[in-house]
């Protein structure tokens, strides 16, 4: 199969390239390299993610980018260095391929930021989403997944979160740029019969995690004894994903996809176990073997209280089985960080 990614180079992206392309799959991944974090590590995922050995050496990141375009390309890879806002650029990548189905993980990320530049995440988040679903009408690609997130649930009261409550109550610009693309994406699948899965995944960590989510921020900090930002007293909450799970969600709904024809679905894709902010810490502390330096700070705008997945849906649907607790996952990505204390600098 051939597999279009964008935001193949991220955190999620880098491990499912790794996965397709060790099941023999073709990949066309399109990443921009966003300077929402060190462009470095994102070009350290691509190496890693296409079992490349080769050296790096780091100068300015067009000359750097465009090094790994050529380092990495493949009968079965390909890395197109773009920004899903550049409709035509989209344009030329699908007139250039035989696309099956596209795994859209590409966003502007994060809830705080996203209270800062509300219009550069309604400008990537959904007019980009839209640019991909004006090509799949256009070239007939009828298959596609798209990114979502546990944070369209909001401040949600019912508890665990189910895909059937009520999520037209966004507490932040990331969360509704979220929740639109939701709803246009079945416009879509509507209008012009692509089929699709919108997989809100809850809180991923793991190996490659981005630098500036809490696990990876808070092990940086601890490890090098410096304080930590602590918002709140403790007790808000979060369903943590390990990545592996995630993974293995992402290829269930691609071969769900590939063996079903009139198909949108919205799934939940967590762990369904809840860990507050304190035992997150603990469980830290434990790996590291050190003991965090606290600044206490207020809970922050646009930050929900918990998250907790219903994961009946995609256990019934795509047989979907998480399998890495919290103590486990923890440990695994302590492990990956240590060893790799120059992708964290």
């Amino acid at each position: 199969m051939n597999y279009l990614i964008t935001g193949g180079s991220g955190f999620i992206g880098s491990h499912l390239v790794e996965h397709l392309l060790k099941n023999g799959h073709s990949v066309i991944n399109i990443d921009n390299f966003d300077d929402f974090y060190d462009y470095r590590i994102k070009i350290r995922n691509t190496l890693e993610s296409t079992d490349n050995k080769s050296e790096f050496e780091f100068t300015n990141k067009e000359n750097d980018v465009c090094r790994l375009v050529s380092l990495t390309e493949s009968a079965q890879y390909k890395l197109h260095y773009l920004d899903i806002r550049d409709k035509d650029a989209l344009n030329a990548i699908f007139n250039a391929y035989k696309i099956d189905l596209v795994i859209h993980l590409a966003a502007l990320a994060g809830v705080r930021p996203s209270i800062e530049r509300p219009l550069d995440y309604e400008a990537v988040n959904i007019r980009g989403t839209q640019n991909l679903w004006e090509l799949c009408k256009e070239f007939a690609v009828k298959k596609f997944i798209c990114a979502s997130s546990s944070s369209v649930y909001g401040n949600n009261e019912k508890v665990p979160f189910s895909e059937t409550d009520n999520v037209d109550k966004p507490i932040s610009p990331y969360a509704a740029t979220k929740k639109a693309c939701e709803v246009l994406g079945h416009v879509y699948h509507h209008l012009y019969h692509i089929d699709m899965m919108q997989l809100r995944f809850f809180t991923v960590y793991g190996p490659r995690q981005r630098p500036d989510l809490a696990i990876h921020k808070f092990t940086k900090l601890i490890s090098d004894g410096q304080e930590i930002p602590f918002y709140g007293d403790g007790s808000t909450a979060r369903d943590y994903t390990f990545i592996d799970d995630i993974i293995d969600g992402i290829l269930k709904s691609i071969r769900y996809l590939e063996n079903n024809d009139n198909v949108y679905e919205i799934l939940n894709l967590g762990e369904s176990e809840v860990v507050t902010l304190s035992e997150m810490l603990s469980e830290l502390e434990k790996a590291l073997d050190k003991t965090a330096n606290k600044k206490m700070l207020p809970m922050q705008p646009g930050d929900v209280l918990k998250t907790n997945a219903d994961i009946t849906k995609a256990k019934t649907l795509i047989d979907y089985k998480p399998t890495t607790n919290f103590q486990n996952g923890i440990k695994k990505f302590v492990e990956w960080f240590l060893g790799n204390r120059i992708n964290n600098s």
